[in-house]
């Protein structure tokens, strides 16, 4: 057996067998010896999710060679991926042919696979989330045959797959509809958190992606507006002293040193944040789109995302503020509060609703459950609804009030994997059985 854990070390494996595939009939082998062996089979990626979702004590399929563009139409910008590859590899690939994708998360790191299951998303109030760019998929089944899907072609298979939590099959290929490379002009600040909250609703209509990072028990944020220029506008990126000094020594390193302090004396962490949220300087540069979304993040957390309806957002923010000021827990993370349009994919959490994305985090030396918790019972007032790849307790029961297409997504699943062939643990709880 080889042992696997995920990148936050929130959950541990012991596959009977790791499988490498760089193919899809390599996939196919797999699955089809798998059931004959009684095995269940999960698709591994980046192993980036916090949940238990890739966990299994069979067969561990290893995507990692499962990388690479099939197939590029430039003036269509529709673009066919294999499913182990990286969105840190896609992103410059498709620079190299002219084209991105519309909208990306802050971390690069997860495969393209992985990310479009479990619902990642940017901000940006126009936009959603990276599932909603899917045109096509091409699925291992549990009874080893291929599954093309897409809006024609096995649609009801195509909706649930779009985010599909690894429940239904292997995906091994996706058609995505890229645009154009762009460029955004990003501006950076530190801004007093009631000044935000006033101007919510121009702040996210009037920019093409804006975010903010609230330092608990101060009333300190770190606002990001990143906007689109015109073609031609010339690039001017952060100069290289200034991105190793705020990406890597302070966001990073210094940002370890911090929390490694913090989980020494938690007492000091009130006086931590206000350190940090007025040391932040404002900054202000032009660059390749991937390069402006993406910033790196080593140190080590845990993280708890929920999607509320838009309109939600400022009392959700009022009942953590209150609670954080009420009860002594060391939170050297700031809260980061995003926003995305609505869309029509089952298990989205966007699924026929704008939203605020709320997410809390620790680190991981730290202990997270009291915070998540009181989290979890102010979002559940108002339907949240939560990121499939980060830490959260609902079950099936409260995830099918949730999701009004919750059962057809199950029907779907119920169809094309009986057996429970891509079932695990995660899976039973979130989706009944």
């Amino acid at each position: 057996m080889t042992a696997w854990t995920n990148w936050a070390g929130t959950e541990r494996a012991q596959p009977r067998r790791m499988v490498a595939a760089r193919s899809t009939d390599d996939v196919v082998a797999a699955v089809r010896a798998g059931v004959a062996d009684g095995l269940r089979v999960k698709p591994l990626g980046a192993g980036h999710s916090f949940t238990g979702a890739a966990v299994t004590d069979g067969v561990h399929l290893d995507l990692t060679g499962l990388t690479g563009l099939v197939a590029v139409d430039q003036g269509s910008g529709v673009v066919t991926v294999r499913g182990g590859t990286r969105l840190h590899d896609l992103n410059p690939a498709l620079l190299r042919h002219g084209l991105a994708l519309p909208n990306l998360g802050d971390i690069d790191q997860q495969s393209i696979t992985g990310a479009i299951a479990t619902g990642t998303h940017g901000t940006g109030a126009r936009l959603g989330g990276l599932a909603t760019q899917v045109l096509a998929l091409r699925i291992v089944l549990a009874d080893g045959t291929v599954a093309d899907c897409s809006a024609t072609e096995r649609p009801r298979l195509f909706e649930a797959a779009r985010v599909g939590l690894g429940a239904l099959g292997v995906v091994t290929e996706l058609t995505l509809q890229c645009v154009p490379s762009f460029v955004l002009h990003a501006q950076e600040r530190p801004e007093p958190l009631d000044q935000v909250l006033e101007a919510l609703e121009h702040e996210a209509e009037s920019n093409d992606h804006f975010e903010f990072f609230w330092f608990p028990r101060t009333d300190r944020v770190l606002a990001k507006r990143n906007n689109r220029v015109p073609e031609g506008t010339p690039l001017r990126p952060l100069p290289g002293w200034r991105a190793r000094l705020d990406d890597e020594l302070l966001a990073n390193t210094v940002f370890e040193w911090t929390n490694r302090l913090a989980t020494a004396r938690p007492s000091l962490v009130p006086r931590l944040n206000a350190i940090a949220s007025r040391a932040l300087s404002a900054r202000e540069f032009t660059d390749t789109a991937y390069k402006v979304f993406v910033t790196p993040r080593r140190v080590v957390f845990r993280e708890c995302e929920y999607a509320v309806p838009r309109e939600a957002l400022r009392p959700v923010l009022a009942a953590l503020r209150d609670w954080t000021e009420l009860h002594d827990e060391p939170l050297p993370f700031p809260v980061e509060v995003r926003f995305a349009a609505s869309d029509d994919i089952w298990l989205s959490t966007g699924y026929e609703r704008d939203n605020a994305y709320v997410a809390v985090h620790q680190y991981h030396r730290l202990p997270h459950a009291p915070f998540f918790a009181a989290f979890e019972a102010i979002v559940a007032v108002h339907q949240g609804r939560p990121h499939w790849g980060k830490l959260h307790s609902l079950g099936a029961e409260r995830l099918r009030e949730l999701y009004p297409r919750f059962d057809e997504f199950v029907a779907v699943r119920n169809e094309v994997d009986p057996g429970r062939t891509f079932g695990n643990a995660y899976l039973e709880r979130v989706l009944g059985s």
